[in-house]
C-alpha cells in the first residue's frame, strides 16, 4: 500500500481517545468540545500528510493538523467546525457521509481532486475511515488522511504525453518498427509492422510472440535467403551489442531491409529495436531504370549501349577461340514518309513489327538491338562473309513483307552494312562505324540490298572529313579566291561577260581543284557558306570594273542546295544593294536539277529573281533532265552547252548532232546559248557556224586573277554591252 494513500484505520491506535480526555457526551458543550478538538489536534500534528477529524453526528471537523491547514491555504481555527463536504465535495465523499449517517461506515480510498488553497484543482489521493470509541461503543469520530500526488500526477501526465508521441511517430514512419526484449518477446510494434509481415488481425490480438515470430520465419523465402533466416535471427539476439542490417526476401515477392539496434536502460541492454523497410518498389523501380539503360524504350530491345558491351564480349571471345563475327546495321528505307503520312503511332508500330519480324528469322546467340530512329543493328556470331550475306538476305526478305496498319497497307523495306571481326577490325566502335558506313553506301545506291564494308571508301570518308575541315577553315582564314574566265563573242571575238570561278590552295593539300572539293561542299551543306561568299565577292569585283569604265556581266555558278535556301532571293538583293552593282551586270547559271526539284517553288523563286533585273542561264546544258516544257515556263535567258559535247566537236558526229539539236532549240524559245570548254579553233568554227553565240575555253583564255584578267582585257577592246535578250515571263 501507498504511504501516501495511509488508510485512516492504520493510525486509529494513535488518534485514538486522548487518554486526558473522557469521551464527549452526545452533545458536548463547546468548551468541551474546544478541549477534545486540543486533544485531536495534538496527535494529528506529527502526522506527515494533511489529516482531520470529523465527528460523525454533526459532519463537521473536530480537529485538523498544520499540513490540513496549508494544504487548504486556511487558519486551523477556520478547518475547525466547517463542514467536511467543505473540504472534500467528490461524489463519493458525500456519499460517505451520507451512508455514514446511516451507519455505513466501511473504509474509502480512492484518488479524487479537491479545491487546493489557491483556488487551484489538486490531484490527491483520499482516505477516509472510523476511530474506534473507547470501551468499545459506536464511532463518533472519522479520521480523513489526503496525500498531495499532483507531482505524481504531472509525471504521470507527460509519461502519458510522451508515450502517445512516441507511437504516433512510430505510426507516422514507413518503416515496420518491433520491439523485443532480451528473450525475444515482443514488447510493442506499430501498424506499418504489421502492414509489411502481413500478420492477420486475429494473430495481433492474440498478442501470441511465439505465434507472431512463427509467422515472419515462414513469410521468408529460405531459397532466396542463402544464410538462414533463424539462424541469422539466433545469432543477432545473442550478440546484444550488435548493431546490423540485412536483406530479406519474403515469399510474397517483397524484399525487405532488416536493420536491428540494441535497445539500453540505465546503460544496461534491455532487448532490440528492429526496422523492416519495404524496398520492393525501389528496386523494381531501379530494375527499370537499369533497363532503360540497356534497353530500347520502344522496343524492348537492347539499345546501342548493350550493342558495344556485346561488340567488346564478342570480340574478347573471338580472340580466345578463334572465331569472328558480323555486324549488320540495318536501316529502313524512306521511313520519314510513313511518319509523316500516317502520324508517329503508326510509325512506332510499324518498327515494332519490324523488330518482331527480324527477331523470328534470327538464330539463336544472335543478338538485335535497336540504335535509334529507323537504324537497327544484329550481331551474328558465329559468322563469316557467307553467314552474314545469308542473314541479310533472310532479314530483307522478311522486312519487305507488305505492312497493314489501321487499314493503310505499305512495304518497308531496308538497306544492310556488315562489318567482320576481325577483318574489318578488332574494335567494337570501328566495327560499328565501318557497317553503318555499308549501309550508307547501300541507300546511296538505291536502297533495298545489302554491302560489305570496303576499306577503300573508308579511307574516302576519312578524305572527305579532312577536306571537309579543312575547307571551314579556308573560308574563315581567306584562302578562297576568285578566278575570272572570259566569254567571247563568238562573231566579233570581243570580251562580253565573265565567269567568276573558285580557287582554293591549302597550305597542306596544295591547289585543290573544284572537281574535287566542290562534291564534298554539296554533300555536306557547307556549298551554301561557299556560294553566299563567291556571290558576293563576285558582284563586289563587277561593280569596281564598272566604276573603272568596264560595263563586264558577271555569270555567278549556284548550286541547287543554295537556291533552295528560303533567303536566297533576298541574299541576292542585298549583295547587289550593297556593292552598288546594276542588276543587269549578274548573271545567276543554275543547274538543271533545279528546274524539276518542286518545280513551282523554283519557278516562283526564279520570277523573283528575274523581277530583280539580272540574267538567268542553265549552266552545263544537257547533262542533266531538263524538258521543253520546264524551258518553256521558266525566265532562263541563256543555255551554256557542257564541255562534254564540245570536246569531241567536229568529229563526233552524236557530239555534232547533240549541239546542234541544242542550237535549235534555243533559236525557237529565243535563248542565246554559250559553249565551254573550246580548246581548238575548230571547236570554234563548228560553233559559230551552227549558231552558236558565245563561247569560253581555253582557246581564248582559261580563269585568271584579277591582274591577268584585265590584263587580257586590255589587249582586247570590250564592246559595249549588248541589248539583254528579251524574255517571255509565262504565267501559269
Amino acid at each position: 500500500m501507498r504511504p501516501e494513500a495511509l488508510p485512516a484505520a492504520a493510525v486509529a491506535a494513535t488518534v485514538a481517545a486522548p487518554p486526558s480526555a473522557a469521551a464527549p457526551p452526545e452533545s458536548p458543550e463547546p468548551p468541551e468540545r474546544l478541549a477534545a478538538a486540543q486533544a485531536w489536534a495534538a496527535l494529528l500534528a506529527g502526522m506527515p500528510h494533511a489529516a482531520w477529524v470529523v465527528a460523525l453526528a454533526d459532519g463537521r471537523v473536530a480537529a485538523a493538523n498544520p499540513a490540513a491547514a496549508a494544504l487548504f491555504g486556511r487558519p486551523l481555527a477556520a478547518l475547525e467546525g466547517a463542514p467536511a463536504e467543505s473540504l472534500a465535495a467528490a461524489p463519493e465523499d458525500l456519499l460517505w457521509w451520507e451512508a455514514a449517517v446511516g451507519g455505513d461506515t466501511r473504509p474509502l480510498h480512492s484518488d479524487t481532486v479537491i479545491v487546493a488553497g489557491d483556488g487551484g484543482a489538486l490531484h490527491v489521493s483520499r482516505s477516509i475511515g472510523v476511530l474506534p470509541a473507547p470501551g468499545g461503543g459506536p464511532p463518533r469520530h472519522a479520521l480523513v488522511v489526503v496525500c498531495d500526488r499532483s507531482a505524481a500526477q504531472q509525471a504521470e501526465e507527460e509519461r502519458e504525453a510522451l508515450v502517445a508521441e512516441l507511437q504516433a511517430t512510430l505510426e507516422a514512419t514507413a518503416d515496420g518498427i518491433l520491439v523485443t526484449d532480451l528473450g525475444g518477446r515482443i514488447r510493442g510494434f506499430n501498424r506499418r509492422f504489421a502492414e509489411i509481415w502481413g500478420l492477420p488481425p486475429e494473430l495481433l490480438q492474440q498478442r501470441d510472440d511465439a505465434a507472431v515470430q512463427t509467422w515472419m520465419a515462414r513469410s521468408v523465402d529460405d531459397a532466396a535467403d542463402a544464410p538462414g533466416y533463424e539462424r541469422r535471427l539466433q545469432s543477432l539476439m545473442q550478440a546484444a551489442l550488435v548493431s546490423a542490417s540485412d536483406r530479406l526476401q519474403l515469399h510474397s515477392g517483397q524484399t525487405l531491409e532488416r536493420v536491428t539496434r540494441p535497445l539500453h536502460h540505465a546503460g544496461r541492454p534491455q532487448g532490440r529495436v528492429w526496422s523492416f523497410r519495404d524496398l520492393t518498389a525501389r528496386i523494381e523501380a531501379e530494375e527499370r531504370a537499369q533497363a532503360l539503360t540497356w534497353h530500347d524504350a520502344l522496343t524492348g530491345l537492347p539499345n546501342r549501349q548493350r550493342l558495344n558491351q556485346a561488340l567488346d564480349e564478342a570480340l574478347a571471345a573471338g580472340r580466345g577461340r578463334g572465331q569472328g563475327f558480323a555486324l549488320l546495321v540495318i536501316g529502313l528505307d524512306r521511313f520519314h514518309q510513313i511518319n509523316d503520312s500516317l502520324g508517329h503511332d503508326v510509325g512506332d508500330r510499324a518498327l515494332l513489327d519490324v523488330a518482331r519480324r527480324i527477331q523470328g528469322c534470327l538464330r539463336q546467340g544472335d543478338l538485335l538491338a535497336r540504335l535509334g530512329g529507323d537504324q537497327f543493328a544484329l550481331l551474328v556470331q558465329p559468322a563469316d562473309a557467307a553467314a552474314a550475306e545469308t542473314t541479310a538476305r533472310r532479314v530483307l526478305n522478311v522486312v519487305a513483307q507488305p505492312c497493314s496498319l489501321d487499314g493503310a497497307q505499305f512495304t518497308v523495306t531496308c538497306s544492310i552494312g556488315i562489318a567482320l571481326a576481325p577483318a574489318h577490325a578488332s574494335r567494337g566502335d570501328l566495327l560499328a562505324r565501318h557497317a553503318e558506313g555499308a549501309m550508307r553506301a547501300v541507300k546511296a545506291a538505291g536502297r533495298a540490298n545489302f554491302r560489305l564494308h570496303q576499306a577503300s571508301a573508308e579511307v574516302d570518308r576519312r578524305q572527305q572529313m579532312r577536306l571537309d575541315h579543312a575547307m571551314r577553315q579556308a573560308l574563315v582564314s581567306g584562302r578562297f579566291r576568285l578566278h575570272y574566265q572570259p566569254q567571247v563573242d563568238m562573231a566579233s571575238g570581243r570580251v562580253v561577260a565573265a565567269e567568276a570561278l573558285l580557287r582554293w590552295r591549302d597550305p597542306e593539300l596544295g591547289e585543290v581543284p573544284p572537281s574535287r572539293f566542290i562534291p564534298v561542299a554539296e554533300d555536306t551543306g557547307f556549298i551554301v557558306a561557299i556560294g553566299e561568299w563567291v556571290l558576293s565577292q563576285a558582284v563586289r569585283q563587277a561593280a569596281l570594273w564598272q566604276q573603272q569604265g568596264q560595263a563586264l556581266p558577271i555569270a555567278v555558278n549556284v548550286s541547287a542546295l543554295q537556291f533552295q535556301q528560303a533567303g536566297f532571293v533576298d541574299q541576292v538583293a542585298r549583295a547587289l544593294a550593297l556593292s552598288g552593282l546594276p542588276a543587269r551586270l549578274l548573271e545567276l547559271e543554275l543547274t538543271e536539277s533545279i528546274l524539276v526539284r518542286d518545280a513551282d517553288e523554283a519557278l516562283a523563286r526564279l520570277h523573283a529573281l528575274a523581277r530583280l533585273g539580272l540574267r538567268l542561264s542553265i549552266d552545263d546544258f544537257g547533262t542533266g533532265y531538263s524538258s521543253l516544257a520546264y524551258l518553256k515556263r521558266f525566265p532562263i535567258g541563256r543555255l551554256k552547252i557542257d564541255r562534254s559535247f564540245v570536246q569531241g566537236l567536229p568529229g563526233d558526229d552524236s557530239d555534232a548532232g547533240i549541239v546542234r539539236a541544242i542550237l535549235q532549240m534555243a533559236r525557237a524559245l529565243g535563248m542565246k546559248v554559250v559553249a565551254e570548254g573550246v580548246e581548238s579553233e575548230a571547236q570554234r568554227e563548228f560553233l559559230q557556224l551552227a549558231g552558236c553565240d558565245e563561247f569560253q575555253g581555253f582557246l581564248f583564255a582559261p580563269a585568271l586573277d584579277v591582274p591577268g584578267f584585265e590584263q587580257r582585257l586590255g589587249h582586247v577592246d570590250a564592246r559595249p554591252l549588248p541589248p539583254r535578250p528579251r524574255v517571255r515571263l509565262v504565267r501559269n
